[in-house]
């Protein structure tokens, strides 16, 4: 593992309509050391995709709207010397300090396949969330624990995970529910997850495509809840062939 893991790190930034925020989003992370920053311009209407190469990134396109669609396009063709993936908001509200990366570092290093950004244990991060942000994360939270026997405290954009393990979790959502699906396949196949406490960070302009409208959150909230409800299918066909759920881990 190298000192730095974000050497060989494919930081992935999914972004539509991010031209104020992406650039300097992009640029923070190659500052810390970011050999690989791929942004995956999501149908934009304005020059998000023209924002992002002129700070040194990569650039896709998915004009298919969706997270999960824009994730996955994202992770075509990787770099051979990339071990590691970790996703990113284009709003500037994850950030990762110096003292932080020492402590990604040391996670990484001792053998985590998910690193898991918590936006909830400090309360300087958690006042930065919305209540509807809150709500969501409290709500998805249960019901993983209801179905998975671990209760996380976040369901936070930036996570850190190994480019072996994402290929093992075959993730089929390509809309909002991409991270609820991710956690949810490493429970079940028993993998080592941590969740990092991290600063969160009102966004640098404009307004949250979800959290920031009604109609955002309803459609947000329409497919995480189909998300739950094939992933517990899933699960009950599954059943007999099911261990326990893999144990806690916090850092």
């Amino acid at each position: 593992m190298p000192a730095n893991f974000l050497s060989s790190t494919l930081v992935l930034i999914p972004a539509r309509n991010e031209s104020e925020c992406i650039e300097g989003t992009v640029r923070e992370w190659r500052e810390l050391g970011a050999r690989f920053v791929r942004v995956v311009d999501n149908g934009s209407s304005d020059n998000t995709a023209a924002a992002a190469r002129n700070a040194g990134a990569e650039v896709f396109s998915e004009p298919r709207r969706g997270y999960g669609a824009a994730c996955w396009t994202g992770l075509s063709s990787l770099p051979a010397e990339v071990e590691w993936i970790l996703f990113s908001s284009a709003d500037g509200s994850d950030r990762l300090s110096a003292d932080d990366m020492l402590r990604w570092d040391g996670v990484a290093a001792s053998g985590a396949d998910l690193v898991v950004g918590d936006r909830c244990s400090l309360p300087e991060a958690r006042e930065h969330l919305k209540s509807v942000q809150r709500l969501g994360n409290t709500f998805c939270c249960f019901l993983i624990w209801l179905g998975w026997g671990r209760f996380f405290k976040d369901m936070g954009s930036l996570r850190l995970i190994h480019c072996e393990v994402f290929q093992r979790l075959n993730l089929q959502d390509r809309g909002f529910g991409w991270n609820i699906e991710m956690q949810v396949r490493a429970l079940e196949l028993h993998l080592k997850i941590v969740e990092m406490p991290v600063n969160y960070y009102p966004r640098r302009f404009g307004t949250s495509k979800i959290s920031g409208t009604f109609l955002g959150t309803v459609k947000a909230g329409t497919g995480m809840a189909r998300v739950f409800a094939r992933l517990w299918v899933q699960k009950l066909r599954r059943a007999p062939e099911m261990a326990p759920a893999s144990s806690s881990v916090s850092a």
